[in-house]
């Protein structure tokens, strides 16, 4: 195949698969960010996801963030942010602008590929006439359109875009096995071939809305065995005994893919006249988990005789996961708010996360680890809501105050922790 590959976003999703398609392809990946642009250029991934090798290998991959190189393509794939707004409504706004954007260089024989999560009929109820209208092309006769959901899994080293099997469709028949035949190149792991877009489209929205109620449910019963005083870890492992038990565990639910697609399956099935209950319900207990973390603090320093009234709080970790920088929808802030509600001081300190990133999306400042080696505070309260492997160098003890707690949400210091979620 001499067609160019166009890659129209370069985040966790799109730069995996710019490095990938670079090394058979011609490949150009673009992104709106020049920054961005700069820094891949110098084959640097601030996402801590490719090597200078990875770079190096993908000798047909060009980076640009100049709109007119994409006249260049044939393909073009389109991996851009879908979150949701303050009010949990899909924001689909960056998937409509990058629509307008190939639109604007789209040729007969083109084929567009969505790789974005978002609701089913997204793709060609709300994508698709933009292209049409901006190209003023016929879809399905002078451009056709797929539909590939991304299972990227940030900060795991193991399940790689080429490690795990890819969905593909095709608003053809002739046009789908084009689609998957270009992915089953760059896939060892192979492709699924899904019978319609709007299908591959549900696969995706359903992946991590079930992944979300099954940790709501363990959330559910953190909140029930706090109450009777039975510590819910130990529970999970006599309950893990049994072959069939699925291994699901506590915590905070943020980032851009589980904390948010749930709310795209519970748009789609409203504006067809469907209220979910289930799915609304996992939402509802996951969310209320920071508030929970942060009331169990206290209860842990009033054990204590710690007041929460000027107590001193570390967080350990911001980011929506373990050994990844990705700070978006993390959790952890809004536990933050919770113990200075409180009345608590509390600081933050994540090695991974861009400090000038947190206070831009945040509005505070995180410490520096000069700040944690020097002991400049004792703590009264340290809660590890991220797993970091680096946090493994800390001996969270030698912070703590007289009568100082620790609740770890991950069973990460294991004997050192004195609560576990």
């Amino acid at each position: 195949m001499n067609k160019t590959i166009a890659i129209i976003g370069l985040g966790y999703v799109g730069l995996p698969l710019a490095l990938e398609f670079g090394k058979i392809y011609p490949t150009i990946g673009f992104d709106i960010n020049p920054l961005r642009i700069k820094e891949l250029q110098k084959h640097k991934d601030t996402n801590l996801q490719a090597k200078v090798e990875d770079f190096t290998k993908a000798n047909l991959l060009v980076f640009s963030s100049k709109q007119d190189d994409l006249k260049k393509a044939h393909i073009y794939i389109i991996a851009v942010p879908t979150p949701i707004d303050a009010y949990k409504k899909p924001d689909i706004s960056a998937l409509l602008q990058a629509s307008e954007l190939v639109g604007r260089f789209l040729k007969k024989g083109d084929i567009v590929i969505y790789e974005s999560t978002t609701y089913p009929t997204c793709t060609e109820n709300n994508c698709v006439p933009i292209l049409q209208n901006i190209s003023g092309l016929i879809f399905n006769q002078d451009f056709f359109v797929g539909y590939s959901p991304e299972r990227i899994n940030p900060g795991d080293p193991k399940n790689t875009l080429t490690n795990i099997i890819k969905i593909t469709s095709g608003s053809t028949d002739k046009i789908a096995c084009e689609i998957d035949n270009l992915y089953a190149s760059i896939i060892p792991a192979g492709t699924y071939l899904a019978p319609s877009i709007k299908v591959a489209e549900a696969a995706k929205a359903i992946e991590n809305a079930q992944r979300d109620l099954n940790i709501a449910f363990m959330n559910e019963l953190a909140i029930i065995f706090e109450r009777l005083g039975i510590d819910t870890r130990e529970v999970l492992k006599a309950a893990g005994t049994k072959w069939n038990f699925l291994p699901f565990t506590p915590g905070l639910v943020g980032g851009h893919c589980i904390g948010v697609d749930p709310y795209y399956l519970i748009h789609i099935a409203a504006s067809f006249g469907y209220h979910p209950k289930i799915i609304a319900a996992g939402r509802y207990v996951n969310d209320l988990m920071p508030a929970f973390i942060a009331q169990k603090m206290i209860k842990l320093l009033s054990k204590n005789a710690i007041g929460a009234l000027n107590a001193n709080i570390l967080i350990l970790g911001i980011t929506f996961k373990e050994n990844c920088p990705d700070i978006r929808n993390s959790k952890v802030p809004e536990v933050r708010q919770e113990l200075l509600d409180f009345g608590c001081n509390v600081h933050i300190y994540d090695p991974l996360a861009n400090k000038e990133e947190v206070n831009k999306k945040y509005g505070f400042k995180t410490l520096n680890f000069h700040s944690l080696d020097q002991k400049q505070i004792q703590y009264d309260g340290i809660i590890l809501a991220v797993a970091h492997t680096e946090f493994k160098n800390i001996d969270p003890c030698t912070l703590l105050s007289k009568n100082g707690v620790i609740y770890d949400l991950k069973g990460f210091f294991k004997s050192k922790a004195h609560a576990r979620l």
